[in-house]
């Protein structure tokens, strides 16, 4: 007998379902062990005969495990953003030039420039130009002032103040001074003597802002060089010899001071003179002729004082000046206006000094004019009106308002009945006589311009005329 080696089978038989009488399904799973002992032991002895057993079947293959479901991808996340770039560091100012013992290197630009112009000054009475000497030009140069240009911090010439230096020499120029100082914001040369032409290049100074050439020796045509300086907010030409017209850009510029007095201009005032932006303005002493333009309205929310005394004026006075509801100065003294005053004169809230003297203006002087709240000096003289009522009266009285030289019959220091015939037999009427009579703050016309005869008071001493305070613009009558 082969001899076997000892193994142990473990079969696990699946029997098929069967079903019980009912139907019911009934499953049966029986284990069969065999153990098979080598080593001379007896094999089991078979099953009897007559016990029916059938041979075991083979095990099913079971079918093949279906593959593994994959894990659903969760999608990639984002990539990181990417972060943005940092800006450049800012690029410093290139380190400036060195100096050489000057306060800075825009001063050391502008030293041989002075150098150049002190060399046409022959006359210097008050020694200044002994000053200009050395390096140190904001610390020891008079008539000179620095300060720190802002975009590149650094200490710069702002300055020229020349006032009453009296600088003199024949070839006396600013032609090539001014214009070589590209950090100047101003400058100032009152009373001094010079000449010749005014820099064509001012707009190149970009912080260049005011420039005062008065009482110089200026002459021939108005300078329209000006008009480039287009940031400037200051001009004063008064007290030269400036002749001819009057370029009507100049009242275009964005200025807060205009002062054109004291030359030789001849002409009819500009349409646009008012789109001036002008603060103060005067035009007084000169030559001007025709009527004052309606377009003065236009400054009404601007203009604070005007000179027009003094020159060759015409016409009537336009009820458009009543619109200047900030003025505070208004003159048009020794001109040749004629007509009534117009009532828009009482929207004039503001006004202190009122000043038609030496015209040939003439009828009554309207009431609510002579109650205007801040009216101080109210200067009617040397006219021809004939009728003041009570409200002017106090302003005489007080010494406000001066109606010497007038036709008032009841009124001291008045012209001679001679001369007010002469005048009132010949006609001085006005082109729209009906817009005199109205009143833009009250939005039509005024009542009436009539006094009636209980107005007219008894014959009232009129003490001298208080003196006019000294304001901006009436001190631009003086040279200096």
């Amino acid at each position: 007998m082969t001899r076997l080696n000892t193994f142990s089978l473990f079969i696990f038989i699946s029997i098929p379902h069967f079903f019980t009488g009912n139907g019911e399904q009934v499953t049966h799973r029986e284990t069969l062990e065999i153990v098979t002992d080598g080593g001379g032991g007896a094999l089991p002895s078979p099953p009897p005969e007559d016990e029916y057993c059938p041979p075991p079947l083979p095990p099913p293959c079971p079918p093949p495990p279906p593959p593994p479901c994959p894990e659903p991808m969760s999608p990639p996340p984002p990539p990181p953003p990417v972060p943005s770039p940092s800006p450049p560091p800012k690029r410093p100012h290139p380190p400036p030039p060195p100096s050489d013992g000057f306060e800075s290197p825009q001063l050391k630009l502008v030293y041989p420039v002075i150098q150049e112009f002190k060399k046409l000054i022959v006359d210097d009475p008050h020694r200044i130009t002994k000053t200009w000497k050395g390096k140190k030009i904001c610390r020891d140069y008079k008539g000179f002032k620095c300060d720190m240009r802002p975009d590149i911090k650094q200490l710069a010439l702002a300055g020229v103040k020349f006032n009453n230096f009296n600088f003199c020499g024949p070839n006396l120029t600013i032609t090539r001074f001014l214009s070589r100082l590209p950090d100047l914001v101003f400058f100032h040369a009152n009373s001094n003597n010079f000449t010749g032409s005014i820099p064509t290049n001012l707009d190149k100074l970009k912080y260049f802002y005011e420039l005062d050439l008065s009482n110089n020796k200026f002459s021939g045509k108005f300078p329209n060089e000006v008009l480039k300086a287009n940031k400037l907010l200051f001009l004063d030409l008064r007290f030269n010899a400036f002749e001819g017209t009057v370029n009507p850009e100049v009242f275009n510029l964005n200025l807060d001071l205009l002062f054109i007095n004291n030359n030789n201009f001849i002409q009819t005032l500009p349409d646009n003179l008012g789109k001036t932006t002008a603060l103060y303005l005067t035009l007084a002493n000169n030559k001007f002729v025709g009527g004052i333009p309606p377009s003065i309205g236009q400054a009404s929310n601007t203009l604070l004082e005007v000179l027009f005394l003094n020159n060759q004026l015409t016409g009537c006075l336009p009820y458009q000046i009543g619109l200047l509801k900030k003025a505070t100065v208004f003159d048009v003294g020794f001109n040749m206006l004629h007509g009534p005053i117009p009532h828009s004169f009482q929207c004039l809230e503001k006004m202190e000094l009122l000043n038609l003297a030496g015209n040939k203006f003439n009828g009554v002087v309207p009431e609510a004019v002579c109650s205007l709240p801040k009216l101080m000096n109210f200067t009617l003289s040397y006219n021809y009106f004939t009728q003041v009522g009570p409200q002017c009266r106090k302003l005489i009285k007080n010494g406000v308002l001066d109606v010497r030289m007038n036709c008032i019959l009841d009124l001291p220091k008045q012209r001679t009945a001679a001369e007010c015939a002469s005048f009132f037999t010949k006609t001085h009427s006005c082109p729209n006589e009906r817009s005199l009579n109205y009143v833009p703050c009250k939005g039509g016309l005024s009542a009436g311009a009539q006094i009636k005869s209980l107005d007219i008071q008894s014959p009232a001493s009129a003490p001298e005329l208080a003196q006019a305070p000294r304001r901006g613009t009436y001190g631009a009558l003086s040279p200096h």
